[in-house]
């Protein structure tokens, strides 16, 4: 096939490290308009002022050569083709410098799909002791906290940033507000006010502020639990709050400002300052509270609906006739897409529960007992968790594995398994990325999807 040149006014030479390039407007184009390129072109893409180059012929660009040909490949083609003299490390920095990094990371992995992950590489962490909880980063790195302190990864999982440190207190939870900040969770210490929770930035550690709770207009200690956020509407910040009056409940926080906007107290006999899960539920404008065994007796899932302060829908296990291993739900998740909460108990196995349908039963899963490994060992401190993909896979850990669950009746299709680190405390999903922490070792897997084969 022979391909018409292009016109001259669209050339475009580049003198790197010594190397002619010779390339075209388009493609510097598919870079983007906040990339190193894009300050050269005006709106329609032409040279703003020629005279800029080499003798008017060329721009010189002092940096590495061969970075810049894999960088140029992949804005002409969007396949990243990395040869082996090329670190990846080297890489990265240089596509940095471009302002392509998210190319790059695009073209890295695949469409996101748990039957097609496929295990990268295992990382071990730099804490004494064992990790706590592990939250993937919306860019494709992670934090991982270890006791008093949140261990912050870039995406290339190559380098670490400075690490959160939360003198002495105890991570509850950490959750990521946006790809720069982190909420971080921590217990009060008794008699010192210092729990609580707050705003850090990723990059440099620094706390950006201290989330307050106010009530009767007084300042309140507490410890702050599972948190959750919502960009729409509103951006807020959620919290399970546990203080030492009145302040039982659940707090919300603008996320820029860091006050306080509204707080829902705990109902008597319902349970919300303990919560284990925060979940916000877009279609439905409420939040779910999910607070469950053994931190409880007894189970407590909610949808609260803070417009008009009111628990629109509620299930509790407290009277329910079930046998004592099916009444022990160890999480819960919800479903939006099919009307349902999922809820996992010590076997594994999976159960749900309509939404349309306030209190009704749980309807469990026979078919995941007769796939599944068996009950939990009497002493693994680590419990099954559960975790939904925007695409509808729903993911469980037990023990050391990871079982993923697609299509309507939420089917076994695969499973994730690395044997090394023990059972598996944690895992979480972003940035087309699966985590894995496990609990015997100071370790994290990271699972990933090849991209499609280049044909």
């Amino acid at each position: 096939m022979i391909v018409a040149a292009p016109a001259a006014k669209d050339r475009v030479k580049f003198n790197v490290g010594g190397r002619i390039f010779e390339t075209t407007s388009t493609t510097l184009a598919n870079a983007g308009r906040d990339s190193f390129f894009g300050p050269l072109f005006d709106e329609n893409w032409d040279l703003k002022d020629s005279s800029q180059s080499v003798g008017g012929g060329e721009f010189f660009i002092d940096r590495n050569p061969d970075c810049f040909a894999v960088v140029l490949d992949l804005l002409r083609t969007g396949d990243l083709n990395i040869p082996p003299n090329i670190p990846e490390r080297l890489l990265y920095r240089e596509a940095s410098f471009y302002g392509v990094l998210d190319h790059v990371r695009s073209a890295k992995w695949g469409p996101f799909d748990g039957n097609r992950l496929r295990y990268s590489k295992s990382i071990s962490g730099t804490a004494p002791g064992d990790g706590t909880a592990i939250r993937a980063a919306p860019d494709g790195g992670c934090a991982v906290a270890h006791g008093s302190i949140v261990h912050v990864y870039d995406w290339m999982l190559s380098e670490e940033h400075p690490p959160l440190t939360l003198d002495h207190q105890r991570v509850n939870d950490v959750i990521w507000v946006d790809p720069e900040n982190l909420a971080v969770s921590a217990c009060e210490r008794l008699g010192r006010g210092d729990g609580g929770l707050g705003l850090f930035n990723k990059t440099s550690g620094r706390l950006r502020f201290k989330f307050q709770v106010t009530h009767d207009n007084q300042v309140k200690s507490f410890t702050a639990g599972a948190l959750a956020t919502a960009q729409n509407p509103n951006h807020r910040i959620f919290s399970s709050c546990k203080g030492r009056s009145n302040e039982y409940g659940i707090g919300v926080w603008d996320q820029f400002t860091g006050k306080q906007v509204d707080f829902f107290y705990e109902s008597p006999g319902w349970s919300l300052g303990d919560a284990d899960r925060l979940q916000w539920l877009e279609e439905r404008n409420c939040l779910l509270v999910a607070t469950l065994f053994p931190r409880k007796d007894n189970c407590y899932i909610s949808l609260l609906d803070f417009r008009t302060k009111d628990m629109v829908w509620s299930w509790s296990d407290v009277g329910a006739p079930m046998t004592v291993d099916e009444r022990r739900v160890r999480d819960g998740i919800a479903m939006e897409g099919n009307n349902a909460i999922c809820v996992v108990n010590e076997y594994e196995d999976l159960g749900f529960m309509d939404l349309r349908m306030n209190g009704g039963a749980i309807r469990w899963s026979s078919r995941s007992r007769l796939i599944m490994k068996g009950r939990m060992p009497d002493d693994e401190p680590c419990y099954p968790k559960l975790a939904l993909h925007d695409g509808g896979q729903l993911f469980s850990s037990m023990n050391d594995c990871i079982s993923v669950f697609c299509g309507p009746d939420m089917v076994m299709t695969s499973r994730l398994r690395r044997g090394y680190g023990g059972s598996i405390c944690d895992f979480s999903i972003g940035g087309d990325r699966l985590f894995a922490l496990h609990s015997e070792e100071n370790v994290f897997d990271v699972w990933e999807c090849p991209p499609p084969p280049v044909i």
